[in-house]
């Protein structure tokens, strides 16, 4: 969310904003109904002093005839009050569903562009594994191997549904590990977190309501969350924080929940595009200043690069257009890394920051040493998606035999080098 002043006073910026984005947003209904609901609440306020001088005045009155159409005047007050209140309650409700409707404003790095097929490449790594013989797609490496089955997990889960078994189990364990050391080492502090979240951390990171159709909702009000980001938003909100203690920086395991509702017909098969995943992210609350989120951005791309580098998974980073973006992102990178039965890179990781566009509409703030008061900036990024990452460590380990090699990084979770029929 941005500040309303901000957007009053720079209304073409926001709709440049939207424009990159290909965000339908009209701002200028927003403005309209911003300036009613100023007028209302000033007179409401009106209405309400006025009430309570007559109350007042009234109170210190003799009875009499006088007191008696006083009391009948602050009578018809109070419904003219009433009635203002109501008016200005329905405008505040239609202001606030067009305030979380402002798209955020992107970086002016951020390409042009109207899907991710217009992300710019910036850099890759590794080489790209050779064959002596047709690689294998995932599926058929996993069904030789009985690291998988989809057809009972199709029939206990429905569509998308899946049971990892042996390795295709232990080399997510091993990925969980491997993360956590990896990003405790780096200083980031470990938390295992919750994946049912109450509604107001879902519109706090901007997942609602926008991407409604997204996500999955219980009877008991609550949201099954599609990423940690979500409920380690929401766990310091409402929140005054210390500037000592910034940047907080925290890698959080969750299970994850996408309904995928935009991409039917897409990746129907595998573990691409799941519907229940886990994943290890990482989340950063840093001081409000452009820079320094600027700097957090490039560091967790480079802890994510550091994982796919030693898992020995040749990637490729590229910087998303602004039709790529969300409504809150003000930059994002995806990592994709590569997938040798299909010869092409596939996301597997995504980093972004919003500057104070989440933590504005958390209420999450900080103070610094003169005791002024800002909203912190935040920034997350993927450190391992699982089982999707196993798609490139199956597929560009195959051996002519039918068995896989372990990544060097792994074996000490596995106690063996390589993943052979049974």
């Amino acid at each position: 969310m941005l500040d309303i002043k901000f957007i009053r006073e720079h209304r073409e910026i926001i709709k440049e904003a939207a424009k990159k984005k290909h965000i339908k947003f009209d701002v200028e209904k927003l403005l309209e109904v911003d300036e009613k609901r100023r007028k209302l609440t000033q007179d409401s306020e009106a209405l309400r002093a006025e009430q309570n001088a007559e109350s007042e005045r009234v109170s210190k009155m003799e009875n009499g005839e006088e007191k008696t159409r006083l009391i009948s005047q602050l009578k018809n007050l109070k419904e003219r009050f009433v009635q203002s209140e109501i008016e200005l309650k329905k405008v505040k409700s239609e202001w606030q569903k067009l305030m979380l409707q402002v798209p955020n404003i992107p970086d002016h790095s951020v390409p042009e562009g109207e899907t991710d097929e217009d992300n710019k490449e910036i850099r890759k790594w590794g080489d790209l594994p050779k064959f002596s013989f047709e690689p294998k797609g995932h599926i058929d490496l996993m069904k030789s191997l009985n690291l998988v089955d989809f057809d009972r997990g199709t029939k206990v889960a429905g569509f998308r549904g899946y049971f990892l078994k042996n390795e295709g189990a232990s080399l997510c364990l091993a990925l969980w590990q491997l993360a956590f050391e990896e990003m405790t080492r780096a200083g980031f502090q470990p938390v295992l977190a919750p994946s049912m979240v109450k509604e107001e951390s879902f519109i706090g990171t901007g997942w609602l309501p926008q991407g409604k159709d997204e996500v999955y909702h219980t009877q008991d009000e609550l949201y099954l969350a599609g990423t940690a980001e979500v409920p380690m938003m929401g766990m310091h909100k409402d929140e005054i924080l210390r500037e000592e203690d910034l940047p907080k920086k925290y890698v959080a395991l969750s299970p994850c929940f996408r309904r995928e509702a935009g991409s039917h017909g897409k990746d129907t098969k595998g573990l691409y595009r799941l519907h229940e995943f886990m994943k290890v992210e990482q989340v950063v609350f840093c001081k409000a200043n452009h820079e320094e989120s600027v700097k957090w951005h490039e560091e967790i791309v480079k802890n994510s690069e550091n994982i796919m580098q030693k898992l020995g998974i040749p990637y490729r980073v590229v910087v998303n257009c602004g039709g790529d973006l969300g409504l809150g992102q003000v930059k994002k990178y995806d990592i994709e890394g590569w997938v040798a039965s299909e010869k092409r890179y596939r996301e597997t990781h995504s980093a972004s920051y919003f500057h104070d566009f989440q933590t504005r509409r958390l209420n999450t703030k900080y103070k610094d040493k003169e005791g002024k008061v800002y909203f912190t900036h935040s920034l997350n990024n993927t450190v391992v998606a699982t089982p999707r990452i196993l798609i490139s460590i199956l597929e560009n380990n195959q051996q002519e035999d039918g068995s896989i090699l372990i990544p060097v990084a792994l074996q000490k979770y596995l106690g063996k080098e390589k993943i052979e029929k049974a």
